[in-house]
């Protein structure tokens, strides 16, 4: 999973967003060190939709016409199932990389 999808389905854990939401959500959680551009967030979501991740729906009554342009989008189950999969596998990494430090210092794991 790139770190944008992974990224996306993190920030739409909270519940519908919109695009630009979606990119200030990505670079609060990263500390500015992922910043989606529009283009790369539009083609990640596009190919999450397609994959059947994130799905298009209705956002709050709006109330300008500019919010009655904005596209919202929510996580799905099996994009969920994603995330909690690419969360694991990220964690395993990491005890694994815990383990080989903690050898490498002479330590116990």
């Amino acid at each position: 999973m790139t770190p944008a999808v992974f990224h996306v389905l993190l920030a739409l854990t909270g519940g519908a967003r919109h695009g630009y939401a979606i990119m200030q959500d990505v670079r609060e959680h990263t500390d500015g060190v992922l910043r989606l551009g529009a283009g790369t967030l539009y083609g990640t979501i596009d190919r999450l939709i397609r994959d059947g991740y994130v799905r298009e729906v209705d956002g709050p009554a709006a109330e300008s016409s500019r919010d009655a342009r904005r596209r919202f989008y929510r996580i799905t189950p099996d994009g969920r199932r994603a995330l909690d999969a690419e969360v694991e596998r990220l964690e395993r990494i990491v005890r694994t990389a815990r383990t080989i430090r903690r050898a490498a210092k002479g330590l116990r794991p």
